[in-house]
């Protein structure tokens, strides 16, 4: 056993795999189905198994149309999302005006779901190219590392599962849409430059502004449509 190569493994299986498993929480959270965290996982399966039988072969894979394709699946999805957080905000304020709180439910939007997959392959893709160096080296460590991150954040996102359902839906789709535009943001620009992780936040923490400002702009000014 290599410890630095185990840590390596188990590194970024966390950053890459935690990331996924956030917009798995919240379509869940919204959806109310446990499907979404089926659609990532098979997203993550069709990259990680290919990547402990055939090895290097994963790195062979053309990263930046990866990139692309599901930054533009992305950006797709977050649009859509944020126009159905608008709705929601909408019907709950109309709901609270007239007293009539179930005029404010409507279905979750379940063509949503396909973005959890693209999400589990592109992190999970992310992930494999730096096993697919470490796996030559040590190949128990790094399968070791890689395999203690995953159940690190299986349990994780079990644990926290149950709280965020208790969010209103509204701020889900919100949420949700902020951070799809900004791992599509993301990985837009990093398909031509690299880019330090740490700008995630930033780009969530400005469309999460911008969206929540949109769906709500009407409460903000007093004016219902």
């Amino acid at each position: 056993m290599d410890l630095g190569i185990f840590l390596a493994a188990l590194g970024i299986t966390l950053l890459e795999l935690t990331e996924a498993s956030a917009v798995g929480l919240a379509l869940y959270a919204d959806s109310k189905d446990a499907k979404a965290f089926l659609w990532v996982t098979l997203g993550v399966l069709v990259v990680f198994i290919p990547t402990v039988l055939v090895g290097k072969a994963i790195a062979l894979l053309p990263v930046f149309w990866v990139r692309i394709i599901a930054a533009t699946f992305l950006l797709y999805f977050g649009l859509r999302l944020s126009r159905s957080a608008r709705r929601s905000a909408l019907r709950s304020i109309q709901a609270k005006n007239s007293g009539n709180q179930k005029a404010a439910e409507e279905h979750y939007e379940k063509g949503i779901m396909s973005t959890g997959f693209s999400v589990g392959v592109v992190e999970a893709f992310e992930a494999a190219i730096v096993l697919v160096a470490l796996i030559p080296i040590s190949l128990i460590s790094a399968l070791s590392g890689a395999f203690v991150g995953i159940l690190i954040v299986i349990i994780g996102t079990y644990l926290l599962r149950t709280q965020v359902r208790k969010l209103k839906q509204a701020y889900m789709k919100i949420f949700v849409s902020a951070l799809l535009l900004s791992f599509s943001t993301f990985w837009f620009v990093e398909s031509f430059m690299n880019i330090n992780d740490i700008v995630l936040i930033l780009f969530f923490l400005i469309y999460s502004l911008a969206v929540f400002i949109y769906s709500y702009k009407y409460k903000i000014s007093g004016e219902l449509p």
